[in-house]
């Protein structure tokens, strides 16, 4: 999820509230694009895991695995096991995952806010870097190794459809863009080392859709543009985190040319690895200052429409909406406030609500995953 990506303009506020909240379904008759979800949980219990599973199952033709919780660097590196911890959360993802369902694995050197690299995955999830890694940049020789190492066993483990090795990495652009020539060296790296052993394997790394567009976020836009021509070359499809709420527009407006602009970018096929809109509204506060996102179902609806409509017309490669169900149980166990002021962020893009009933995009969804499934033309 786009974590330091939410930058919303205060001052943009005052945009005409133009709602593109209409607009004829087109029609079609198959789909290039798979279509998933992760298997985040709506309450913390094995019961809600496997229910996520299960579902996914019926409502997805794709899991998406997203790992951004930090790496375990000095095991990768020295070839011994990872933790159980790591272990006992592969298992289960593996051994819950519908049989056969193809699978979309995300992971990332990038930690959750996207300013360095990713913390340390040991007995625990973002656990403090230990020395010497602490002091490594991206692109050392030890980082090289370990990462690649990582993904090589995670694709071993998983067997995936569809890797991603680097998840919302132009961020960095934005967040510590001095960095950003390290982090390509290692993609560079990771990328060759993976196409070395699995050439048939797609490997990308996701961006953040947002900064590329001009006037949807405070984000440099030809900063990030030029790195996207330098990652590009290295990934093997045009991988996008689209959350279009999280910008400018908020949720008073989707315009109308947002994905016509987004193809316009590049050749490659476009997959859209993390996106959601919420059907319900929240409240964040920024910079010291109360943003309501004002929504409903019917807005999520028309956003899940415009979203598989632009999938038909660009024949996309796959397409995650990032929850499947919203999780306010979740929150309300979550003691620390600054985890529950980003997690709101994403808690109603789910196409059940937290009590399981389905929501008008749900039915919008089902109704382009029963288009056959066709290839995209070459």
């Amino acid at each position: 999820m786009m974590r330091s990506a939410f930058r919303v303009w205060i001052g943009a506020l005052g945009l005409a509230l133009t709602f593109t909240w209409g607009g004829q379904a087109q029609q079609a008759e198959a789909r290039t694009f798979r279509m998933g979800f992760t298997p985040f949980p709506y309450e913390i219990t094995l019961e809600a895991v496997q229910d996520v599973y299960a579902t996914i199952g019926r409502d997805a033709d794709l899991i998406a695995h997203h790992f951004d919780n930090g790496v375990p660097w000095p095991e990768a590196f020295s070839g011994e096991p990872f933790s159980d911890h790591l272990m006992g959360d592969w298992e289960l993802r593996r051994g819950l995952t519908p049989e056969d369902m193809p699978v979309y694995l995300a992971l990332t050197p990038v930690n959750f806010w996207r300013t360095g690299l990713a913390l340390y995955h040991g007995e625990g999830e973002d656990l403090p870097l230990p020395a010497p890694w602490d002091s490594y940049p991206l692109d050392h020789p030890d980082v090289k190794t370990a990462y690649l190492n990582y993904v090589l066993r995670a694709v071993e483990y998983f067997q995936p459809t569809y890797l991603a090795i680097g998840i919302e990495v132009t961020l960095l652009l934005t967040n510590a863009p001095d960095q950003w020539a390290a982090y390509l060296d290692l993609h560079r790296h990771t990328y060759g080392g993976v196409k070395a052993v699995y050439p048939d394997l797609p490997v990308m790394a996701s961006v953040a859709a947002g900064a590329l567009l001009e006037g949807y976020t405070d984000d440099p836009t030809e900063a990030h543009l030029a790195g996207l021509e330098e990652l590009l070359p290295y990934s093997d499809y045009f991988a996008l985190s689209l959350y279009p709420y999280m910008t400018a527009y908020t949720t008073a407006q989707i315009p109308a040319d947002l994905f016509d602009r987004l193809a316009a970018l590049s050749d490659k096929p476009i997959a859209i690895a993390e996106t959601g809109y919420p059907a319900q509204t929240f409240v964040v506060t920024i910079g010291g200052t109360e943003v309501s996102f004002d929504t409903d179902a019917d807005k999520q609806n028309t956003y899940i429409r415009l979203l598989l409509d632009a999938a038909i017309e660009y024949e996309f490669e796959f397409v995650v909406n990032f929850v499947l169900r919203d999780y306010d149980a979740v929150l309300a166990v979550i003691t620390d406030q600054a985890i529950l002021d980003i997690a709101v962020v994403w808690q109603y893009i789910g196409l059940y609500d937290d009590d399981g009933t389905e929501r008008a995009g749900l039915e919008t969804w089902r109704e382009f995953l029963a288009l056959p499934l066709e290839a995209r033309d070459e």
